[in-house]
């Protein structure tokens, strides 16, 4: 198309903490490719973590969480058209290798790469103009209905996530689960486990939070640091204890007073915990025989994105509450460190090249 520049405005991650707003190529597509015009990124913690720890080296550019229009396709592509508004998926499995035929999506070797790039290593190139997305990450193009925006297409990567580890708890209607921590994520857990009659206790230390968790179908919202919260616990499941837990903030003591608040045979659920390194002491008898899971969830699944195309669509799951700030693209490091250091009126951070 006539209107696609060869240059383009994007940050530029060169070091720890170091994002700068340069002018780089547009990425060039190959025939089994398609150019995206990005309209909208999300501010992920995932991204967050590797810019404040240098966990990757640079350049990069980061942003994932990605909405736009597609402006260029390549000329062996199929099912997609020029003008289509979509939400893309940076990572998409094989579906056919040892870890895929398992379920095991996130450790497929094809779901390790990157697969949108707005040039250098790839990183997902949210935080720029145009992205190109490669012929193994087309699958996970979804197209965003006239009536909804890009700020919604943009969260479907982060609803999908979050439904894959509901999925993995195997809970029943009428089952108690605690949330542990009532930020973005936290909220998107307790509005899809309220959707399947699941009872949330949510927990934070914001009372906004804790407000917003009540209209999001939380039964019980309480402070995270009230003393006594095991007894409060013990009422609201009449002795049993709790049937899951989420942690949803990377706390690692948290994960203790999970482990001691789920009951006999519940599961403990790590979502937020992918920095390497930490550590905690644990009692073995209490995975033998209390039976006792501790799981962690990573990452989206491909084979649920309808699912969570329709919650997200129809509003059953209205994201547009969540998101609370949003940024140009020149203030992208801004937006990263609100949403490293949030505020009580702050939960989703966008970053935005458009009017979306």
């Amino acid at each position: 198309m006539s209107d696609i520049p060869k240059m383009m405005r994007a940050v530029v991650y060169r070091g720890v903490n170091d994002l700068r707003v340069e002018t780089v190529p547009v990425p060039r597509i190959g025939v089994r490719e398609v150019l995206v015009r990005v309209a909208v990124c999300g501010v992920c913690p995932t991204d967050i973590k590797k810019i404040h720890y240098g966990t990757v080296p640079p350049p990069r550019i980061f942003g994932h969480e990605t909405a736009g229009t597609i402006t260029r396709i390549g000329a062996r592509v199929r099912g997609l058209r020029v003008g289509d508004r979509v939400a893309l998926h940076h990572h998409v499995p094989c579906c056919d290798c040892h870890a895929c035929r398992h379920g095991a999506f996130a450790q497929c070797p094809q779901y390790l790469k990157t697969g949108i790039t707005a040039g250098f290593e790839p990183a997902g190139g949210g935080y720029a103009e145009f992205v190109r997305v490669m012929d193994f990450c087309l699958p996970g193009i979804v197209k965003i209905p006239a009536r909804n925006s890009f700020f919604e297409g943009a969260m479907a990567e982060p609803v999908n996530t979050v439904l894959k580890a509901v999925n993995k708890l195997h809970l029943l209607k009428g089952d108690t689960v605690l949330v542990l921590g009532q930020g973005p994520i936290g909220l998107i857990f307790t509005r899809l486990l309220t959707l399947r009659g699941v009872n949330v206790v949510a927990t934070d230390l914001m009372p906004s939070r804790l407000r917003l968790a009540k209209e999001f179908g939380a039964h019980a919202a309480l402070r995270g640091d009230v003393k006594d919260l095991p007894e409060r616990i013990a009422r609201l499941t009449r002795g049993r204890g709790l049937d899951a837990a989420v942690v949803a903030v990377p706390v690692d003591a948290l994960v203790t007073q999970a482990l001691a608040l789920v009951r006999g045979a519940g599961r403990v659920l790590l979502f937020a915990h992918t920095k390497r390194g930490a550590a905690l002491p644990l009692d073995l008898a209490t995975v033998c025989v209390d039976e006792k899971d501790v799981i962690g969830s990573y990452s989206s699944d491909i084979t649920i994105q309808d699912e969570v195309a329709r919650l997200i669509f129809s509003r059953r799951v209205d994201v547009r509450r969540l998101i609370t700030n949003i940024f140009p693209l020149e203030q992208t490091a801004a937006g990263v460190e609100l949403a490293a250091h949030p505020t009580a009126e702050s939960l989703k951070v966008m970053v935005t090249h458009e009017s979306s």
